[in-house]
């Protein structure tokens, strides 16, 4: 699966025609905000993933369920198709202090963490059979355990964010070919520890099929 690809289209989708994903030089701006610390980028498709950055005042607006957009500054590029246990996160360059959005794209089987706009993450996922779907919709995130045993499945869930009410929740799995969840979202142990890091009680994560 090309996850630039994937982004390509969700953003045509949205409205922007192919010339949106070409390479772009900022215009002169004020001093940005101070950068965070950058955490070691990580990677498993043998690239940090540099950036394709939109121009101020043309960043496309990826929709949601609950019709709160999600003004996109910049995308990780990725350059070759990212396979099941792939992932990519790179911070660097990317201002401190921004809101974290997740969304997650269900057709794609990819998710992509935003801070401020600006994509820090991507990776392949897991979603729920056709018994158990993964809901759609935009959710706030519920509850968070580094450690956590579901009491339903018995099955430890690394790394849990809560979204719903009833335990659906994104969390470390073993992200293989042919491996499906009871309804959550499950993702590479490394990203989610780098997911749960960056989020926090109330994020908002959207969910599209």
């Amino acid at each position: 699966m090309s996850r630039l690809a994937g982004a390509a289209v969700a953003l045509a989708a949205a409205g922007v025609g192919a010339i949106g994903m070409a390479w772009w030089s900022r215009p002169a701006t004020p001093p940005p905000l101070p950068a965070s610390p950058d955490p070691v980028p990580a990677t498993t498709v043998g690239s940090f993933g540099t950036r394709v950055s939109y121009p101020a005042g043309r960043e496309p607006a990826l929709p949601s369920p609950d019709g709160t957009p999600l003004r996109v500054h910049s995308l990780l590029r990725v350059d070759r198709p990212m396979r099941f246990g792939d992932y990519v996160w790179n911070e660097s360059g990317v201002p401190a202090g921004g809101d974290t959005r997740i969304r997650v794209d269900l057709s794609r089987q990819l998710m992509s963490v935003f801070r401020g706009g600006h994509e820090i993450g991507t990776a392949v996922i897991l979603y729920g059979t056709d018994h158990k779907p993964t809901p759609t919709g935009t959710f706030p995130i519920l509850a968070r355990a580094r450690l956590h045993q579901s009491t339903l499945y018995d099955a430890e869930m690394p790394y849990m964010l809560r979204l719903t009410n009833d335990g659906v929740a994104i969390h470390a799995s073993a992200v293989r070919r042919g491996f499906a969840t009871h309804g959550c979202v499950g993702i590479p142990e490394d990203f989610a520890r780098r997911v749960f890091a960056a989020s926090a009680r109330g994020d908002l994560v959207t969910i599209t099929a």
